[in-house]
């Protein structure tokens, strides 16, 4: 299903981001058709910074749930591997083990830093980065994705350098590419598209130029739209606002209103089908 999403230029499709059980299960309510684990969001709802400061053995833990809790297949951000080719093989098989659809590794170095923290930050070497996609690849072969997102626009390193390492890593195995921008308008994004000619499906994440239409990704050749972290910055504005004025008025009569129910808690996980459950095994016994 993944594969169909990510690896087709026939339809424009789009990820939303999940960080939890939770978040993926309200995604696929919405009626998304496929999931983004984001080491962003993910890492902060662990309470570390996005600074492979969690663990590639916690992730993975989150990745689980979020699996589980849908039905929907899940592209991972697994950041730059977690280490060098070895250790980035062991995360893809890993990743395998516990049901995601696909992964998506970036030329950072470890210790990886969140691409909009800081600037110009260094890259990895191209044939080592390379190296680590073949090894993903050896190890997973088409269980997963493999997509290579690409950070030499948004680091600073220019159009060349960009559209360099994107044949590069098709070479190496890639299923897809992902080129990031930290600039305010998609006009780089859609110069590299261009320049790039449809070699592999091309994945974008426009957490910067939000404000640009859908509609000027569908008359290009990009195949998806990632949606990032919005799941996990809504839900730190809501649980700021309310936790701010539950103390400051030491009560929650006047946030009531504006928070979800049980009953909308008990739908969406289906305790419903929990309670027939129980009453057919009562039954049965």
């Amino acid at each position: 299903m993944l594969r169909a999403l990510v690896c087709s230029n026939s339809e424009l499709s789009f990820l939303m981001e999940a960080h939890d059980g939770l978040s993926a299960a309200i995604a696929k309510r919405a009626g998304f058709k496929g999931l983004w684990a984001s080491g962003l969001s993910i890492a902060t709802s662990l309470g570390y910074r996005d600074a492979n400061e969690a663990s590639w053995s916690q992730f993975v833990d989150v990745v689980e749930r979020i699996v589980d809790s849908t039905a929907l297949p899940v592209l991972v951000d697994g950041d730059g591997g977690f280490g060098n080719f070895n250790n980035a093989r062991l995360l893809a098989r890993k990743l395998r083990q516990r049901g995601a659809a696909g992964v998506a590794l970036e030329d950072s170095c470890f210790p990886k830093m969140n691409s909009f923290v800081g600037e110009r930050h260094p890259l990895a070497d191209v044939n080592e980065f390379s190296g680590r996609l073949r090894a993903v690849k050896d190890t997973v072969g088409e269980d997963l994705v493999l997509v290579a997102r690409i950070e030499a626009l948004i680091g600073g390193h220019g159009m060349d350098e960009a559209i360099l390492r994107a044949h590069a890593y098709a070479d190496a195995g890639a299923d897809a590419i992902l080129i990031h921008s930290r600039t305010s308008s998609a006009d780089e994004i859609l110069s590299f598209v261009s320049a790039w000619q449809n070699r592999l499906p091309v994945v974008i994440v426009p957490t910067k130029y939000f404000r640009t239409p859908v509609s000027a990704y569908r008359d290009t050749d990009i195949s998806t739209v990632i949606w990032a972290n919005h799941s996990m910055r809504a839900a730190m504005a809501a649980m700021r606002q309310v936790c701010n004025e539950i103390m400051a008025e030491e009560g929650v009569a006047g946030v009531e209103p504006r928070i979800a129910t049980l009953d909308e808690v008990f739908a969406l996980l289906e305790y419903d089908e929990l309670a027939r459950s129980e009453a057919r095994y009562l039954v049965s016994r």
